[in-house]
């Protein structure tokens, strides 16, 4: 086991995505750890749990290991190099493009990729009305980023994002995605020829300090039968652990921590510390103000280019959709504003007509709303907050 958990007071105008990436964990990984809490719009105060303690996969330490019940990324560095190990978060396939299981190996390392969409691909978007070019260059508009890892299965791909807030989710069509500043620390250690190990092990256990700790989390899409399977092999196992190691334990918190699913290493021998102690007594980090990559959108004036996204009666469903559309990938600036009688989201500012109408038609495609571009000196944002 590796790492540790922790806690944050949220500030105003706080995410949990801005939250995860600051501290290397991925979108279901905070969400889970913290029910109840909004995504979008958390209260101010608010305590959050930061999951920074994982259970190493079942699985050969060397090169990388994935496993994808819990979308994180294991590298065990050569043995001269010392006795470390890092974690990345990551995005993988979808059901319909599941990244696959097996052993494959690093076949090669490629800056400023060029992405050349396969034909199904390239028929999925034509189909949602998004079409794509037959070739994306490098740049803001390229799905893999800055660098790309290519396997020795050809089709997939270990990559950075222009989405990086769809990092810890099931969003790809099969390949794996790094936030930016994890690819680039990742692409500097790597080799070619370094082993890759994916598996999917949804529940985990490892003794550590003298007690046995359980990590479980819910299969991937599409998979639950596999999942009763590997609940079958995980009793067996600690059974068999109990046995060898001449210790009892607690089966009711078994069956808690199976059934929560929040990917949170907890105790599970008699007498050990209880979940909620274990919370109670984890150290709190400081907020540092600001979180890495955090979207902070430009000022907006009436000479700017904008875009009426939409209005609401209530602030904080306007704060919300602002927030969603901030850490979208390219981010769409936005901000609510309020007129005294509603809640405006506002987009912006744009350089020109053609950027706002693409905003616009992007915004109308993906959410639905009526998104309408507001050209220079007709909108006044001068006495809006």
């Amino acid at each position: 086991m590796v790492g540790g958990i922790y806690t944050l007071r949220l500030r105003e105008g706080d995410t949990l995505p801005d939250v995860a990436r600051h501290y290397g964990l991925g979108h279901e990984d905070i969400v889970r750890a913290n029910p109840g809490i909004d995504t979008w719009v958390p209260l101010a105060g608010s305590r959050i749990l930061l999951p920074m303690r994982h259970v190493v996969p079942d699985a050969s330490r060397e090169g990388l290991v994935l496993n994808l019940a819990n979308m994180r990324l294991f590298y065990f560095p050569p043995a001269s190099h010392g006795p470390f190990v890092y974690t990345f978060s990551v995005g993988i396939g979808r059901e319909g493009w599941e990244t696959p299981t097996g052993v494959y190996s690093i076949a090669e390392k490629k800056v400023n990729p060029t992405w050349i969409p396969p034909a199904s691909i390239l028929k999925e978007h034509e189909e949602q009305g998004d079409p794509l070019p037959r070739v994306v260059p490098p740049g803001p508009d390229n799905p893999l980023g800055d660098y790309a890892l290519r396997l020795s299965n050809p089709s997939y791909l270990i990559h950075g994002t222009n989405k990086p807030y769809g990092v810890g989710m099931q969003v790809s069509h099969g390949c794996v995605r790094l936030y930016p500043e994890d690819i680039h620390s990742l692409f500097s250690r790597i080799e070619p020829g370094a082993k890759v190990r994916i598996v999917d092990q949804a529940y985990l256990a490892a003794w550590d300090s003298g007690e046995l700790y359980l990590e479980a989390h819910p299969p991937p899409e599409g998979q639950e039968a596999h999942a009763a399977q590997m609940k079958e092999r995980l009793l067996a196992r600690l059974r068999e652990d109990a046995k060898q190691h001449d210790v009892t334990i607690d089966w009711a918190r078994v069956d808690e921590i199976v059934r929560r699913q929040d990917g949170v290493p907890a105790p599970i021998l008699v007498n050990s510390p209880g979940f909620e102690a274990m919370v109670g007594s984890a150290p709190a980090v400081a907020h540092p103000g600001r979180f890495y990559g955090q979207p902070v959108p430009r000022p907006l004036n009436a000479d700017d280019w904008s875009i009426a996204v939409a209005s609401f009666d209530e602030e904080t469903e306007a704060r919300r959709v602002a927030a969603v559309l901030n850490h979208q990938g390219p981010p769409i600036p936005a901000r609510p504003v309020s007129n005294g009688e509603v809640y405006e989201v506002i987009a912006g500012p744009f350089e020109d007509r053609q950027e706002v109408e693409a905003v616009a038609e992007r915004i109308r495609r993906d959410f639905e709303f009526d998104a309408e571009p507001v050209a220079p000196e007709t909108g006044d944002f001068s006495t809006r907050r």
